[in-house]
């Protein structure tokens, strides 16, 4: 009954009103954005309590990612099953018009620092949109020290302390938990992380929030003690080809959290593995994906589980299109 019920998931975006945010995501993804304030990101998979992705179509649609884990989880997260009780990963675009906070976010080693549930937050962008004056910061000017920082915010120059560039659509940055980070300017990016809510703020570029007419409140003491200080300047990752037919097939991101390919060509091409979950991810173009006799459009801002159980489907792409895939590693 479970192999028959479970096929490739699509889910709903949750949008989330940020100071920062814009109104590009109405251009990437097909649900209306809401009112008219600035939206900064979408959630598009996501098993936390307070915001869950539901499953936009199908006989499962409503249900949320949360309850199919705990009806079906061997058949939705394979031999991972044993390890995880709720998805291990929190998907986003963003649309960061302006500046987001300069912030840290803590690792998992760091207990003290982490509200019961959560976990540490290691994370990686994908460029989508950029702009001249797109911004992107990562990691520290070697050799900056904890008293480096806290002159710099008492005089309000925090940024040059930070290693920084101009993204161009395609570029990547890993930015391990520890990291000091920012980005904005006009930058569309997709994001893959922990699936953790922990945000420590170094310094909020003088932002008020429209919606209180107050600054955000900042934790320096706690994001200075989770700075990883050894770390240094953080640039883009080089791509790893690993094939060139039926795709193109890069290998981006690989750490202990996720594993992240990008797959851009034209030809019928395989994705998702037997007995493992994937998860894919549509940036630009458009196809079906075919599993089991039945096919499922998938468009430019979709996202799609490929439940364990189900195994590997193809991809048959109507022109060009460019998909990120998604694993959990073993």
């Amino acid at each position: 009954m479970s192999q028959q019920l479970l096929y490739p998931l699509r889910f709903e975006p949750i949008y989330q009103y940020r100071l920062w945010g814009g109104r590009r995501l109405a251009d990437l993804l097909t649900a209306p954005l809401p009112g008219d304030g600035p939206i900064g990101e979408a959630w598009v998979l996501s098993d936390r309590d307070d915001h869950p992705s539901h499953v936009a179509d199908g006989p499962l649609k409503g249900r949320t990612i949360g309850q199919l884990l705990k009806q079906f989880p061997e058949q939705m997260l394979g031999k991972l099953a044993e390890r995880f009780r709720r998805f291990p990963l929190l998907l986003k675009f963003l649309d960061a018009r302006e500046m987001l906070s300069v912030q840290v976010h803590p690792g998992d080693a760091h207990t003290d620092l982490l509200p019961a549930g959560e976990t540490g937050k290691t994370e990686a962008w994908v460029v989508l949109e950029a702009g001249t004056e797109s911004r992107i910061y990562a990691g520290l000017k070697p050799g900056t020290t904890a008293d480096d920082l806290r002159r710099s915010l008492t005089n309000g120059v925090v940024a040059d302390d930070l290693t920084w560039f101009t993204p161009k659509p395609g570029d990547c940055v890993f930015l391990p938990a520890g990291t000091v980070h920012s980005l904005g300017g006009g930058d569309v990016v997709f994001e893959v992380q922990q699936n953790s809510d922990v945000t420590f703020r170094l310094y909020d570029w003088g932002h008020v929030d429209g919606k209180t007419g107050q600054p955000r409140a900042l934790q320096v003491d706690q994001a200075i003690a989770c700075i990883d200080f050894a770390e240094g300047a953080v640039g883009r990752v080089t791509p790893v080809v690993e094939a060139t037919t039926p795709v193109e097939r890069e290998r981006l991101f690989q750490c202990d959290h996720f594993w992240l390919w990008r797959l851009r060509g034209q030809s019928p091409f395989t994705v998702g593995a037997a007995g493992a979950p994937r998860v894919l991810v549509c940036i630009d173009g458009m196809g079906q994906v075919e599993h089991g006799g039945a096919t499922y459009a998938v468009g430019k801002g979709d996202v799609f589980l490929l439940p364990a159980v189900i195994g590997a489907c193809i991809v048959r792409p109507q022109s060009a299109v460019t998909l990120l895939e998604i694993a959990l590693p073993n």
